[in-house]
C-alpha cells in the first residue's frame, strides 16, 4: 500500500511540474489588430502575448470574487495592448454573476460552481438560439486562513474542519483539534468562524469538500449559500480575510490569493496522505491535473477530487468558469468577449496569474477551452 501511494504521489508530482514547466508565452490570435502586452499589473513580463483585439468597446463582466485578482491582472494587460478597449469587471459573488448573465446585464459571467440545470434553461432567454457554458478558467484553491495567537502550523482534517464551521467544536483546545495538532500551544477560546453572506462558489467548493470527507458531521448539501449553523458573515472573499485579520481567534475560508494578500495563515490539511498538505498552488496542481471534464454538449464543467488522499495533493480546490452563450451572443460585443478569453485561456496569461496564488490550467483542459471560445456565436 504505502509503495502504491509513493508512486502515485510521484506520478502527480512530475504531472504537476511538467504542468508548470510547459507554460511559454503564447500567441492569441493576430491579424491587423494585433498588438502586444507588455507586462501587467503584476509586473512581469511572463504576461507579454500576441494579441487580437477584436473590435474596440467596453466588455462587461461580474460574478465570481475568487478569481477578481487573475481578472484584475488580465484586464490591464488587455486593456494596455487594445486602445479603445475596457474590460469592466465587478464581484459581487458566483450567484450574483450568473443572475446578472441571465438578465442580459453582462457579456461573461464568472462563477466558482457550474451552472445548474435551471441557470442554463433561463440563459436560453438571452441566448438566441443558444445556451449559456462553463469554460474553466481560473484553477485555484480554497484555503482555511486563522488568526490564532501562537498557532503558527494548524492542522485540520474533513470532519473537524466541518464540526468547527457548524459550531459543534467551539473552543481551540478541544479535544479533536488537539489530537490533530500535537505539542501545539491551543488557547482555551472561543473559536470565532467567519463564513460568506453572499451566495458564493468558493462556499460550494468547500461545502463539496466537507459533504465528502466529514463521515456524515456536515449534514447539509453542497451549497452556494451558506448553510452551518452559527458563526458569523462577511461579504465577499474580501470581507472575510479582513475580519480574520482583525478578530483573534477567527478562522474563516477564502481563495490563496486573499491569504497570501492579507498576510494570512493557512491550515494544512490531514488528508490520509503520508502528511498533512501545505495550502499551496503546487499542491493544488496535483488535484486538478486528475479533474475530468463532466459537461456534455459543449458544456466544459469539471469534475473534481475533493476527496482525494495522495500525497502532496491539496484536496480544496476550485475552478472559476467563465459563463458564455454558445449561440446568441450580443454581435456588439461577441469580437471582444473572443478575443478577450482567447487570451485568458493562453498560456502567458494563465501563467501571468501564478504569484497570485492560482494554478496554470492544465493543458489537456485549456485546449479544449481553447477549441470551445474559437467557437462562440
Amino acid at each position: 500500500m504505502k509503495l502504491q501511494r509513493n508512486g502515485r504521489s510521484k506520478a502527480l508530482a512530475i504531472g504537476a511540474m511538467a504542468l508548470v514547466s510547459s507554460l511559454s508565452l503564447a500567441a492569441c490570435g493576430s491579424d491587423n489588430n494585433t498588438n502586444t502586452a507588455s507586462g501587467g499589473s503584476n509586473g512581469s513580463s511572463a504576461a507579454a502575448a500576441a494579441i487580437n483585439c477584436g473590435k474596440a468597446g467596453t466588455l462587461l463582466g461580474a460574478g465570481s470574487t475568487a478569481q477578481a485578482p487573475a481578472i484584475d491582472v488580465w484586464k490591464t494587460n488587455f486593456g494596455s495592448s487594445c486602445s479603445g478597449t475596457t474590460v469592466n469587471y465587478s464581484g459581487g459573488g458566483s450567484g450574483a454573476g450568473v443572475q446578472q448573465f441571465n438578465q442580459g446585464k453582462v457579456a461573461f459571467a464568472g462563477s466558482d460552481f457550474a451552472l445548474k440545470p435551471a441557470d442554463v434553461d433561463a440563459s436560453k432567454a438571452v441566448c438566441t438560439g443558444g445556451k449559456a457554458i462553463d469554460l474553466p478558467m481560473v484553477a485555484g484553491l480554497v484555503s482555511l486562513v486563522y488568526n490564532v495567537e501562537g498557532v503558527d502550523n494548524l492542522v485540520l482534517d474533513g470532519p473537524t474542519a466541518a464540526k468547527v464551521f457548524d459550531s459543534q467544536i467551539t473552543k481551540w483546545n478541544d479535544p479533536a483539534i488537539a489530537a490533530l495538532n500535537p505539542g501545539a500551544k491551543l488557547p482555551d477560546a472561543e473559536i470565532q468562524t467567519f463564513h460568506r453572506s453572499d451566495d458564493s462558489g468558493t462556499t460550494f467548493n468547500l461545502t463539496s469538500y466537507f459533504a465528502k470527507t466529514s463521515g456524515g458531521a456536515w449534514s447539509a448539501e453542497p451549497s452556494k449559500a451558506w448553510k452551518g449553523k452559527g458563526g458569523q458573515s462577511a461579504n465577499g472573499s474580501a470581507g472575510v480575510s479582513a475580519q480574520i485579520k482583525q478578530v483573534k481567534n477567527s478562522i474563516g475560508y477564502a481563495e490563496l490569493s486573499y491569504a497570501q494578500t492579507n498576510n494570512l495563515k493557512s491550515a494544512k490539511i490531514a488528508t490520509g496522505a503520508a502528511q498533512p498538505v501545505e495550502a499551496t498552488a503546487a499542491n493544488a496542481a496535483n488535484t486538478i491535473a486528475s479533474s475530468t471534464v463532466s459537461g456534455t454538449d459543449g458544456d466544459l464543467a469539471l469534475s473534481l477530487d475533493y476527496g482525494t488522499k495522495a500525497d502532496n495533493a491539496y484536496p480544496i480546490v476550485l475552478v472559476t468558469y467563465e459563463i458564455a452563450c454558445d449561440k446568441g451572443n450580443k454581435a456588439e460585443t461577441l469580437d471582444t468577449l473572443k478575443s478577450f478569453l482567447t487570451y485568458t485561456i493562453s498560456d502567458g496569461a494563465q501563467k501571468s496569474i501564478g504569484d497570485k496564488g492560482y494554478v496554470p490550467m492544465p493543458a489537456a483542459i485549456g485546449d479544449k477551452v481553447k477549441a470551445a471560445v474559437g467557437t462562440l456565436a
